[in-house]
């Protein structure tokens, strides 16, 4: 701690020489040749551009709005974010009690402007819909508003879907204080133009949506407005691992689930920047392959896991399996380093884009091929990434949340130091490219 970049660039270098000699066959040489790797990158300038960064959290409050005794600005952590075209969309799920806001907004910044990096932030679509949960009096028939956002998407009519948990408290006492529901508000005024409640059926006692992707059925972009709705919903449950699917046009339900969502007990254990915790959450990280004429793939990954999956969507939209779980067509796509929570598919060239968050990097892998690439590396401002978007609304750019989850978890953030960034990947430099390092590329990925 307190170590300049440059130090900790000499130590990284000290440190793969002093490796200690180890009796097992090879296990030196790779440990050797992972560790000079990270040490090259060590010296390397991450291509990252901040948009927006902050110490902790502040709101623009109204006046007399209700507040919690035991709140601190420490209890609010970004899982997810979403760009728009004048706004960034952030997701503050209700972790611990009394959060102001759990879905809020801030300007979007243009790329190299002075604007405010640290900016207020503000509740979507208006204080209103967040006041009684952060009062804590949700619950039964008072389900209206927003109780715990995880993640928020944007469709091509430019409408904000909202994923609602319905947990409060989820790392105190899991207060289940309303059914998960989806929201959909179209931004051209902000209001809510549909609003639908997970039935039963598909709902587990323990059940935590915290993550999913959109299905565009209309992928050619001819549908018009009147189609919007012509969508798949695929939802993961973290916490009783399944897949919940919803076919926006038939208003229509269903589970799926499958071993390979479960976590595994050995990757329970976590370290990011020396600070460890444990956490066996099973699936959480989602990516859909580009549209276009052939077979969509969806993409995902348990927390709690080094392995990387894939099921076609075909499967999914097929309705509930008949018969037993294990029998679903997944398809190993290959090993991660260390685990990681985001995972995302780059809209421009089909890779596969994810953050072992060990390694404190972005890393690419071309699906069906040996094409890896390392995209960034930095110790200080890659620690735990809990999102990473192709934007479609900024050329495909690849944007990320770093949030120093470890931290969070621990209960060590500090006011005195940045710990949540909203970040663009640049376009990678041939430095990252060039083919003498493509071999070192399996210490991220390896099918």
């Amino acid at each position: 701690a307190g170590r300049s970049l440059r130090e900790q660039q000499v130590l990284t270098v000290s440190l793969c020489f002093g490796l200690p000699q180890v009796t097992r066959a090879g296990y030196r040489s790779r440990m050797l040749r992972r560790c000079l790797f990270l040490a090259f990158l060590a010296f390397a300038t991450a291509d990252l551009e901040v948009i927006n960064e902050w110490n902790l959290f502040s709101f623009d409050l109204p006046y007399n709005y209700p507040s919690n005794p035991d709140y601190k600005a420490t209890d609010s952590i970004p899982t997810g974010f979403e760009v728009g075209w004048n706004r960034l969309f952030i997701s503050l799920p209700r972790f611990r009690p009394g959060a102001p806001a759990t879905l809020a907004y801030i300007p979007r910044n243009k790329p190299g402007s002075n604007n405010n990096l640290s900016p207020k932030l503000m509740a979507y679509p208006s204080w209103e819909w967040h006041k009684e949960a952060a009062a804590a009096e949700v619950g039964g028939d008072n389900c209206t508003g927003l109780v715990s956002v995880f993640r928020t998407r944007l469709d091509r009519c430019n409408r904000l879907w909202v994923l609602d948990s319905g947990v409060l408290d989820s790392l105190v006492n899991f207060r289940v204080a309303c059914p998960p529901k989806i929201l959909i508000f179209d931004l051209k005024n902000d209001q809510l133009v549909r609003s639908i409640t997970l039935p039963g059926e598909v709902r587990r006692p323990n059940t935590l949506l915290t993550n999913f992707v959109l299905d565009d059925q209309n992928d050619d972009g001819t549908g018009g407005y009147a189609n919007c709705d012509n969508t798949f919903v695929y939802m993961s449950d973290t916490t009783n691992p399944g897949v919940i699917v919803y076919d926006a046009r038939r208003d229509s339900t269903w589970r799926l689930s499958n071993p390979t969502m479960f976590p595994e007990p050995q990757f329970g254990r976590y370290t990011v920047a020396g600070e460890s915790f444990t956490l066996m959450d099973g699936i959480i990280g989602l990516a859909l392959s580009p549209p276009g004429n052939h077979q969509r793939t969806m993409y995902y990954q348990p927390f709690a896991s080094n392995k990387i999956f894939s099921i076609a969507t075909s499967v999914l939209q097929a309705g509930p399996n008949p018969g037993d779980d294990s029998d679903l067509p997944v398809s190993l796509v290959g090993h991660k380093s260390s685990q990681a929570a985001a995972l995302a598919v780059d809209n421009r060239d089909a890779s596969l884009i994810f953050s072992p968050s060990s390694e404190t990097a972005i890393a690419a892998w071309s699906p069906g091929s040996d094409e890896n690439r390392v995209l960034a590396y930095d110790p200080d401002r890659l620690q735990f990434l809990l999102d990473i978007r192709s934007v479609d609304r900024d050329a495909g750019i690849i944007w990320v949340v770093s949030t120093r989850l470890q931290k969070f978890l621990r209960q060590t953030l500090s006011a005195d130091e940045v710990n949540f960034r909203i970040m663009r990947v640049l376009q990678p430099s041939d430095l990252y490219q060039h083919p003498s390092h493509n071999n070192n590329n399996s210490l991220y990925f390896l099918k």
